[in-house]
This record gives structure tokens, C-alpha cells and sequence, in this order.
């Protein structure tokens, strides 16, 4: 089976830090595979709101999740800080990737790199809208 290879951009646009809490770990000791996800779903949050966004509406339109991908590269461990910086990219008609990298703050230690494809969704009429100019072009 072929590895999942994630090119990261040369710039991201937003980082936040976020802890691992107890909760966050397997009984391998270390951070699980779904308590990353759920950190990535909270980066992509403070992500909107950094660009005065919500997931419900980003010049209007809300946004799904429609895959994710992630490459492992470490270990992570209860207590430590993880810095996800992410952008978007690679934009189509309906979405686009919001790529990202967590590292671990005080080391650099890179922890998983990923990306989460959405597409933009109209709540109202129940259908998959186009990606918003306004919203694309901030990253061109």
C-alpha cells in the first residue's frame, strides 16, 4: 500500500497552540490518532475566527468536511503544547484543502502534517455552493 505523502506550503497563514490533555491519550501512552483529529478541528475553528469566519458562515456559506488525510512524523505526550499552523490551498469550484502541521512548541518536534478537504455548503437551499471569491482570494 502506498504511504500518504503531504506537501506542505511554503507559508501558513495562522497558528494557535494547543495542549494535550490526558484525554488526548491511548493506552500506548501517547497522543491517539482520534484526539488528533479532534485538535485539528479545533485549529480549523480558531482559523475561521482569525479571518472573521465561522464554519457556519464564511461570506455566507457554511462548510463541510469532505475528506482528511494525515501523515504521522512523532510521538506526542500529555502535557505537551502542540503548534498547528494552517492555511488554505489548492482551491476548486466547490473548496478547497486547509492544510496543516503540528509541531510540538518548545522542541520544533513536527508531530503530523495533514490536510482537510471542505467544500462550501449552502444551509439554506441544502446544496454545495461555489467557493467564495472573497475568501479565496485572500490566499492567492
Amino acid at each position: 500500500m502506498a504511504r500518504i505523502l503531504i506537501d506542505l506550503p511554503e507559508r501558513f497563514v495562522f497558528s494557535t497552540a494547543l495542549t494535550i490533555y490526558i484525554n488526548h491519550i491511548n493506552y500506548g501512552n501517547h497522543l491517539d490518532n482520534s484526539a488528533l483529529l479532534s485538535l485539528v478541528s479545533e485549529a480549523r475553528v480558531r482559523f475561521f475566527k482569525s479571518l472573521g469566519y465561522s464554519e457556519l458562515d464564511v461570506e455566507g456559506l457554511g462548510i463541510i468536511v469532505a475528506d482528511a488525510a494525515v501523515q504521522y512524523r512523532s510521538e506526542a505526550f500529555h502535557g505537551e503544547v502542540l503548534r498547528f499552523e494552517m492555511t488554505a490551498h489548492d482551491f476548486n469550484k466547490y473548496g478547497c484543502d486547509l492544510v496543516w502541521r503540528a509541531s510540538e512548541q518548545d522542541s520544533g518536534r513536527e508531530v503530523a502534517r495533514g490536510k482537510t478537504g471542505i467544500i462550501f455548503f449552502d444551509y439554506g437551499a441544502r446544496k454545495p455552493a461555489a467557493a467564495p471569491a472573497a475568501f479565496s482570494s485572500r490566499f492567492a
